[in-house]
């Protein structure tokens, strides 16, 4: 089977493409981040047409994730445990969404392996500026998330994915300059350790052995064309789940074009 995720930075402005994607990528499951939409703003007839089911937690024009998956989806979650709040009056934003979904048949049988597969679409906070309050947001959802995450670990058998916009990049080479970041969010030794917990607490990623690219390029001073881009995008999978990855791959081609998102999809295989 084939997940991916993509942060399409408005899915009612992407509609058309997010479709064309999930038809030529051959996609089962596509993790959404920055959906800007309610609900019952989501676009859902296209993705029912194309033989896809949604779930949707988006509360404003701002935020929102989602998962379309043509495998039955069995169980939907809008937020982690103790998923920390931000703001006034302080809200739990829609920035996490878990749906399991059935791979029998799907994925080869293997003695003692779950009928399914769970996958949480994770739009992680900005951080905006290192003195900011959305900062130490950032990394007490990290915190609290990766504290979450240990708890799922514990089932030694369970197919779980981490995957979306982590609004952090864990090394130099994942942005093309580094002297433009210093002293900036994205880079900051507290988030690139926030971010390495997750592989320290026995999650793997996924991606980066298999594929080099980077994964946004900002709208502004032409930073796609002269590929000034970061790597911000990745999947962290469950070891069981790890094991079963056979590729991965970044769909740079995305990032072109009229009505483009300024992020691309990362997509995953598994068997």
């Amino acid at each position: 089977m084939r997940f991916a995720t993509w942060n399409v930075n408005s899915i009612r402005t992407r509609i058309d493409r997010v479709i064309a994607f999930l038809e030529r990528s051959d996609t089962d499951v596509l993790a959404m981040q920055e959906i800007k939409c309610r609900p019952d703003q989501f676009p859902t007839a296209p993705f029912e047409e194309a033989g896809y089911q949604v779930a949707v937690h988006g509360l404003n024009q701002w935020n929102g994730v989602a998962v379309a998956s043509r495998l039955a989806i069995t169980d939907v979650r809008d937020h982690f445990p103790h998923q920390p709040s931000f703001g006034e009056p302080a809200t739990v934003e829609a920035r996490a969404l878990g749906v399991t979904v059935d791979v029998t048949g799907v994925l080869e049988a293997r003695e003692g392996s779950p009928s399914s597969l769970t996958i949480w679409s994770l739009y992680v906070p900005n951080g905006r500026e290192l003195d900011n309050p959305h900062y130490a947001y950032k990394l007490d959802w990290l915190a609290t998330l990766a504290e979450q995450g240990r708890t799922w670990l514990s089932d030694s058998q369970a197919l779980i994915a981490l995957v979306g916009d982590w609004n952090v990049a864990p090394h130099d080479e994942d942005v093309w300059d580094m002297s433009v970041f210093e002293g900036s969010t994205h880079v900051s030794p507290a988030e690139r350790d926030a971010f390495a917990a997750f592989e320290r607490d026995g999650w793997v990623e996924v991606t980066r052995d298999r594929v080099t690219n980077y994964t946004y390029w900002d709208y502004q001073k032409l930073r796609f064309p002269k590929n000034q881009g970061m790597r911000i995008d990745f999947a962290y999978c469950s070891e069981p789940l790890a094991a079963r990855v056979t590729g991965a791959h970044i769909d740079r081609d995305e990032r072109k074009g009229k009505g483009a998102s300024d992020h691309v999809p990362v997509i995953v295989d598994v068997a």
